[in-house]
């Protein structure tokens, strides 16, 4: 019973670093001097990586409703949780999410709202 508790424990780990091992800064921005700044981006979730690990968003795959975020991600709506909304001002201009890929789906850990012009 034992050896049955640790490996689903395992595996449970194994899908957790799964769906975080894709999100990782290949070099490809390590001269834009945006970096530092995305760098630092946090929401009341943690640290969100760097730019590599964001996706941009287009203003027609994201909306807010009654002080609440929503988006659009592989053609499904997702509810963006209010802890993970940056609250510092956008210095991309873009919108971008930052998701997790989980066993239980997809979960927004960091969501950064553009000027939806």
């Amino acid at each position: 019973m034992k050896r049955l508790k640790t490996a689903g424990a395992l595996i449970a780990l194994a899908a957790v670093f799964a769906g975080s091992a894709t999100a990782r800064d290949d070099g490809r921005y390590a001269n834009s001097p945006l970096k530092p700044w995305f760098d630092s981006l946090r929401s009341a979730k943690g640290l969100c990586c760097s730019d590599a690990d964001g996706s941009v968003v287009s203003d027609v795959d994201w909306e807010s409703k009654d002080g609440h975020y929503r988006v659009r991600l592989e053609g499904q709506w997702i509810d963006v949780p209010d802890d993970a909304v940056i609250t510092v001002p956008n210095r991309a201009g873009r919108t971008m999410v930052w998701p997790v890929k989980g066993a239980t789906g997809i979960s927004i850990r960091c969501f950064l709202p553009g000027s939806m012009i």
